[in-house]
């Protein structure tokens, strides 16, 4: 005589497919979480590159707008530091002069704007100098704007009430890297 089988399920089967089951949720969440943390470093980057364009672009519009003499200054330009005067772009759409310093504090590379605003162009620094370009020496092969050749001559320090350096080097240096950005100044001040 046989006894008559019940349907449902054993109790290897029920913890065999929870045990699966557990496993595919373990491993969506593996998945789900190193995409999550992929985007998350991604935006981290794309945010860290456009800081340094900014910075870039600032630096750019500051030192192309220049402004030595009369109300805008001298140009004091030194190892560690460069003040200078220049036409600011302001939130309400008309250019003023400012006088700006450029300079470390702490680990922030900053530019103070008059005495009131700054702006930070760079963090995590551990040393920051700058060097002033004299003479472009050849030039890029002698095409106008290019960049300076090797007899190019640069000093540490420029102090003057009415010129400007051809350039200023900026060599900015974070833990591992040091960043180099020349930064070619407008009407030469």
């Amino acid at each position: 005589m046989s006894c008559p089988r019940k349907s449902g399920f054993t109790l290897i089967e029920v913890l065999l497919a929870l045990t699966l089951g557990s496993l595919v949720v373990l491993l969506a969440h593996r998945v789900f979480t190193g995409v999550a943390d992929g985007a998350a470093r991604l935006t981290e980057a794309r945010t860290t590159l456009d800081r340094a364009a900014n910075a870039r672009r600032w630096l750019e519009a500051a030192f192309g707008s220049l402004d030595v003499g009369g109300s805008g200054g001298p140009f004091l330009g030194h190892a560690d530091r460069v003040e200078f005067g220049s036409w600011q772009l302001t939130p309400q759409g008309w250019l003023t002069r400012r006088r700006i310093a450029l300079e470390r504090r702490a680990d922030l590379v900053i530019a103070a704007l008059g005495t009131t605003d700054s702006i930070v162009l760079a963090d995590s620094v551990t040393d920051l100098q700058f060097d002033y370009l004299l003479d472009p020496g050849d030039a890029g092969g002698g095409v106008p704007g290019g960049m300076p050749g090797a007899n190019a001559r640069f000093v540490r320090e420029w102090i003057s009430p009415v010129s400007a350096p051809v350039a200023v080097r900026l060599r900015v240096a974070h833990r591992s890297k040091v960043d180099t950005v020349l930064v070619v100044v407008g009407p030469r001040g």
